[in-house]
């Protein structure tokens, strides 16, 4: 185990039946990784992101969030521990804007009450414009979020994860939905607002030339199992990954 071990999978199993979604997983991830879960449809990524965050618990095995276990603790719980999630369809308030959105999200992740007491002081507008401006998303700051577009709204999704200021932020497929030439500069804005806070960063991701470029370590599932955890090179050049997950016969190295 690293010394800056943040969150570690021992052993982890689940099953719908007859259906094995998580295989004896063993994950450790360190402090300031860029983590992308790769695998087809059903492979385990989205089972185990779940265990994580504590919508499903495992049948057997233990998860650990700076070395206290969180297996059996509920998601609310465990956010407020330090890990926040967004969705591959963004959880939003429709009817409102994108700055009440943020108030929202900032007001909940307070101490008790303090959402209907002081959500609307100074020192949390200052943060939520900061936040707006990070990703870009100042004109759309007073726009109602059924007005905005999707790339937008993954936008808005993630930083109402990210004011939580959490250890670990969790990507739920960030590029799905995107349209081909929007992927790249979705995925610029996200980095550049990402860069710099020490974060641990997970993500799910079926596009290998977004998983390439956006994250350092590379772990492949296939049918609940990790048949594969790297570089991306030494990952996508895996025999089994090529096989099962990118069917490919030859990946080129990340210049």
């Amino acid at each position: 185990m690293s010394k800056q071990s943040l969150l570690r999978a021992e052993n982890v199993n689940k099953s719908f039946g007859a259906v094995v979604a998580a295989n004896n997983i063993n994950i450790n991830i360190d402090k300031g990784e860029k983590v992308s879960l790769i695998g087809s449809n059903g492979a385990g990524k989205t089972t185990f992101m779940n265990m994580v965050t504590g919508y499903l618990k495992p049948d057997t095995g233990h998860i650990y969030l700076k070395n206290e276990e969180i297996t059996q603790l509920d998601p609310r719980i465990i956010t407020q521990k330090g890990i926040s999630r967004s969705f591959q369809i963004p959880q939003i308030f429709e009817p409102m804007t994108a700055w009440e959105n943020l108030l929202i999200a900032l007001g909940t992740s307070q101490k008790k009450h303090s959402y209907f007491k002081n959500a609307r002081s100074k020192e949390n507008g200052d943060f939520i414009d900061e936040i707006l401006n990070r990703f870009a998303l100042n004109e759309f700051a007073h726009r109602q979020v059924s007005e905005l577009p999707g790339g937008v709204r993954k936008l808005l999704d993630i930083a109402m994860a990210l004011v939580r200021k959490p250890d670990i932020l969790l990507l739920d497929e960030p590029t799905s939905g995107v349209g081909a030439e929007e992927k790249y500069p979705l995925m610029d804005t996200i980095a550049k607002a990402l860069s710099g806070q020490g974060l641990t960063v997970i993500f799910v991701e079926h596009d290998m030339d977004i998983v390439q470029n956006y994250s350092d370590r590379i772990i492949a599932f296939y049918q609940g199992a990790v048949i594969a955890d790297g570089n991306g090179n030494t990952v996508l050049n895996d025999s089994n990954v090529k096989k099962y997950v990118t069917g490919k016969t030859e990946v080129k190295a990340k210049s």
